[in-house]
């Protein structure tokens, strides 16, 4: 089978790989659509993911769908030809944290994409059969594919316990900034502002819920003006720049709460201290998602027309290093850039 590796930084080459039958318990997909993540691009640009350096070559990609080609022993309810979502993460289910229901930080997580476990940049993989969330015939591959980043942005929701009508802003309108958006209007949130430096991307955020979308420089003043200077019930920052999660602390209300959703760049960044103990703030830290994916799928599929502003752009597997370039400097009012192996 094809495969895009990546050997170094800027720098893919498509090769051969071989893959086995799969084995007990596991399915073989074909995989139809992969999108193009904010980790990806991390990895892609600067040799790591925050703290966890690449190790090449290594292939990427995790927020798959596909199309089952054969089924190992002992799996029952799923045949050749059934569609559906992947969901890369690999859990041990037996570790304190597992069996406490924090899947999401296993200790003996394995997740595809990650150095030393492939991701989903190839024509096909084998998986678990837990790991397979069918899908309707009328959704499409790519908007199944939203549905890894979509848990994302429902798990934020849910842990920082969004309650309807409550304020929120979030911070970057890249994927996973508006997914979040869109879901915090699902779980009914009140005023939605997105702060993003990109024109197209206000435009997107927009057109997938939010209320207003503001540049950077007047995120501050306008949001505490709308909220008659009180400020926002809870901050997201999905963009995890330098000044970002400072920003955050700065449009929340006192005793309210921001979430780190991005991954920084650096391993040390700095925090407005004492901003955040005059409000007696509480900060949440988002790891992926845990176990949302059937419910991300679930709105997708009540709410396609929410979803389907951010698929803007398709490249084949051999355009892989096209679809990076325009990713990663946010060209051609790209929103979501899709795969197909």
């Amino acid at each position: 089978m094809r495969a895009a590796e990546l050997i170094a930084p800027l720098t893919f080459r498509l090769t051969e790989m071989a893959i086995d039958d799969p084995g007990p318990g596991e399915v073989q997909v074909r995989v139809e659509a992969v999108g193009v993540c904010g980790s990806d691009l991390h990895a892609y640009t600067e040799g790591a993911v925050g703290s966890t350096p690449n190790v090449y070559p290594m292939v990427l990609g995790h927020e798959p769908a596909g199309r089952i080609v054969k089924t190992g022993a002992g799996v029952t309810g799923l045949a050749p030809g059934d569609r559906g979502a992947l969901e890369p993460a690999l859990y041990c289910y037996h570790c304190e944290f597992c069996q406490s229901g924090h899947h999401n930080v296993c200790a003996n997580i394995r997740f595809m994409s990650n150095p030393h476990h492939p991701g989903f940049f190839r024509e096909l993989v084998n998986l678990p059969a837990k790991n397979f969330l069918p899908i309707p015939k009328e959704m499409s591959f790519e908007e199944a594919a939203l549905a890894e980043p979509l848990a994302i942005g429902i798990h934020s929701v849910r842990l920082t316990s969004i309650r309807p009508g409550e304020t929120v802003a979030v911070i970057g309108a890249g994927p996973i900034g508006l997914l979040t958006v869109a879901a915090l209007r699902a779980a009914g949130a009140g005023r939605v502002w997105a702060i993003e430096p990109l024109a197209h991307r206000r435009e997107l955020a927009c057109a997938m819920g939010a209320e207003g979308a503001l540049a950077p420089e007047e995120a501050v003043a306008e949001i505490l003006r709308g909220t008659g200077q009180r400020g926002v019930d809870c901050a997201i920052d999905c963009a995890a720049g330098e000044e970002t999660m400072h920003q955050a602390i700065q449009l929340t209300r006192n005793a309210g709460r921001a979430a780190l959703t991005g991954i920084h760049s650096k391993r040390f960044v700095a925090l407005d201290g004492s901003g955040m103990r005059r409000k007696e703030l509480t900060i949440f830290n988002v790891r992926r998602s845990n176990h949302e994916t059937r419910e991300a799928l679930d709105l997708i599929e009540a709410r396609g027309e929410l979803f389907r502003p951010l698929l803007t752009h398709t490249r084949s597997i051999d355009q892989i290093d096209d679809a990076f370039a325009i990713a990663s400097h946010y060209r051609d009012g790209v929103g979501k850039m899709m795969i197909r192996p």
